[in-house]
């Protein structure tokens, strides 16, 4: 019988989160079981780009699903142009180095008042960056909310 093949994408998902604090330079360690799904699953290389309160970092094959969407669907929602000029100006490729690091541009860190201390969320497909401050205020604005999540967890089939 023949074993089967699994697909390391699905596989390994970014998940958990861990605090970090930048160096001087704005570097940023990234945590060993991040880098572990993208040698595993990708390459050592990330896409980092802003969005709505934090960063968002993607292995650059999953970025390259994000912009095949904005080119092919984006066009067609109305008012949408702005949303994709505002991602996409703000994109930054960013290779590990050999500590595992990445250097997060100092015009990023200020835009989203990222300070020396930061959250590494996962989200399966991709991380988010936040500011620790901002990620404490974000989990307790969610945790109140968490009642409204109730339908689509069952629908999901998940509550």
């Amino acid at each position: 019988m023949a074993g089967k093949v699994k697909n390391k994408e699905t596989e390994q998902r970014f998940r958990s989160r861990s605090e970090h604090t930048l160096d001087s330079k704005g570097r940023l360690n990234i945590p060993s079981r991040f880098r572990e799904v993208l040698r595993d699953a990708y390459t050592e290389s990330l896409v980092v780009t802003n969005w709505h309160k934090s960063l968002k970092a993607y292995p650059v094959s999953q970025w390259k699903k994000v912009e095949d969407k904005l080119i092919n669907q984006a066009p067609g929602l109305p008012g949408f142009s702005d949303f994709v000029r505002y991602v996409i100006s703000g994109v930054v490729e960013c290779p590990l180095d050999k500590q595992g690091r990445i250097l997060l541009p100092g015009n990023m860190r200020a835009e989203f008042g990222i300070g020396s201390e930061v959250v590494l969320n996962g989200m399966l497909d991709h991380f988010e960056i936040w500011d620790k401050a901002a990620w404490i205020d974000e989990t307790r604005r969610t945790r109140d909310k968490f009642k409204d999540f109730e339908q689509g967890l069952s629908s999901l089939g998940i509550l």
